[in-house]
């Protein structure tokens, strides 16, 4: 990887994005050889192991032969003696969000802005010693499998749903009938890409790292529940239903069609405006994953004033997630929404930072308990990382 900042893919190997966004978008599994020609991986297992001994970092241990049975899980925080005592083979170590403390990770997010940047979960790296994996599965979203050291063997399968039988006396959700439907062999450089709900089984052939670039989707269920607590909050008593104009009951038990259309007309007058879907949506989208990991942050609203024009520079946390919108002009930032010139909302979101130019630019971001002093004291925005 270079040092400079990445560029996002135009191509993904020979096939331009404009195809693959088209032909295979959520819609069928693609394998792309050599998608990054000579990829060195930016972390290593070794280092992985180390990450897995924090509190702070999530990880999970996946032993296909455990010593309570097949599939065992365990979680983190893990003892350099739960590594020792591992068996040779058919183990595996995730990692997740690794992004948020290498800054090697985090640069190959910039890769996959040709897709909403609001859209990208974290990526997740896995080790693996010689036939380890995480069994047959599938997942609700997206994701992009990046062959980083060693090599592995993916078995791809049918498209499947939560109806599909599971291997019972495990936690993980194994797939009890997996028929592979193509097979390949990755080597580092190689991606494969799997829509939502394509079975697949990865198995390593002796040890091997692999980089997952997972993107958010919601379910219709969080999102309604979500959609109506937010909207519902929002709403005066005074908003009920009505019906003036009425005609006389002629069955007076009957809840009529009329009745129905007439609710529906009044919910959309209610919630589902535009406006108010953009609001709630940004907001949603850019939740952190790890809200406790960006308080942990939270900095003094008062010491940005004298940096920043002496050419400090603030940037997004890396746990932190930004988005914007341009009606309403609103900047969304770790599940909350401010008001924000849509000039400066889209400068920080593509560059997550801010400096004295912005502040020459939009001189209200500087105004007491204004944008910054609201971003710094939650932890948003943070002077760079070391690492970063």
């Amino acid at each position: 990887m270079t040092a400079s900042l990445p560029r996002p893919l135009t191509h993904l190997g020979d096939m331009p994005v404009d195809e693959f966004l088209r032909d295979y978008w959520q819609q069928k599994p693609l394998l792309i050889r050599n998608a990054f020609p000579g990829f060195e991986s930016p972390v290593s297992g070794e280092e992985l192991a180390g990450m897995a001994l924090e509190e702070a970092v999530e990880s999970r241990l996946i032993q296909e032969r455990g010593e309570d049975g097949p599939w065992q899980l365990r979680s983190g925080p893990f003892t350099e003696e739960d590594f020792l005592s591992l068996p040779r083979s058919h183990w595996t170590l995730l990692v997740q969000a690794v992004d948020q403390w290498m800054s090697e990770v985090a640069e190959l997010k910039e890769y996959f802005r040709f897709l909403p940047e609001w859209r990208l979960d974290d990526v997740m790296i896995s080790y693996a010693a010689d036939k380890g994996s995480v069994g047959p599965h599938f997942d609700y979203y997206d994701v992009f499998l990046l062959q980083a050291e060693g090599k592995r063997l993916w078995h791809q399968g049918a498209r499947v749903d939560d109806q599909s039988p599971r291997i019972e006396g495990t936690p993980l959700k194994i797939l009890r009938d997996f028929e592979p439907e193509n097979s390949w062999v990755l080597e580092p450089g190689d991606m494969l890409y799997l829509p939502p709900q394509y079975s697949h089984w990865g198995i390593a052939e002796g040890s091997c790292t692999t980089i997952s670039v997972g993107f958010r989707a919601p379910s219709a269920k969080t999102i309604l529940e979500d959609l109506a607590a937010e909207l519902a909050h929002a709403l005066p008593e005074h908003l009920r239903y009505s019906d003036p104009g009425l005609e006389p009951a002629r069955v007076p038990a009957e809840i009529d069609a009329a009745s129905v259309a007439r609710l529906q007309e009044q919910l959309g007058e209610w919630l589902l405006q535009p406006r108010n879907i953009a609001q709630w949506f940004g907001a949603m989208m850019t939740e952190a994953k790890y809200p406790d990991t960006v308080a942990l942050d939270a900095g003094d609203a008062s010491d940005w004033r004298e940096q920043l024009p002496s050419g400090a520079t603030l940037v997004l946390n890396p746990a932190s997630r930004c988005a914007f919108c341009r009606d309403p002009e609103t900047l969304f930032v770790d599940g909350e929404s401010f008001p924000a010139p849509p000039g400066f909302a889209e400068r920080f979101c593509n560059s997550h930072s801010i400096d004295a130019r912005d502040l020459e630019d939009f001189p209200e971001l500087g105004a007491g308990e204004g944008l910054i002093d609201l971003l710094v004291a939650q932890g948003t925005l943070i002077y760079p990382p070391e690492d970063f």
